[in-house]
């Protein structure tokens, strides 16, 4: 399946760091409504500890810490917006 990479962006945050992915796809991923993949991370001290991603079948989730839950994927701006405010709540 070709995809088109909208946004690929990593910063750097000492001992941490957000990587942010996502592609558009030709056509939805089985178990998503939309036509995105995406894997938005915040790593901290090597263990990933903030992950919102979608894999075919799966469907759109979320893991926060040794947590996962299913997400409501809503639009692209939501998704970036939600995983900026748990990083932010994750360094507070």
């Amino acid at each position: 399946m070709n995809a088109t990479l909208l946004l690929k962006e990593r910063t750097d945050l000492g001992v941490a760091f957000v990587e942010l992915v996502i592609w558009q796809l030709p056509r939805r991923l089985p178990g998503s409504d939309h036509r995105y993949k995406y894997r938005l991370a915040l790593v901290h001290q090597g263990v990933c500890v903030i992950r919102y991603d979608n894999e075919s079948g799966k469907g759109d989730h979320r893991h926060i810490g040794r947590r996962e839950e299913q997400y409501h994927f809503v639009d692209l701006d939501t998704l970036i917006r939600d995983v900026r405010e748990a990083v932010r709540e994750y360094l507070q």
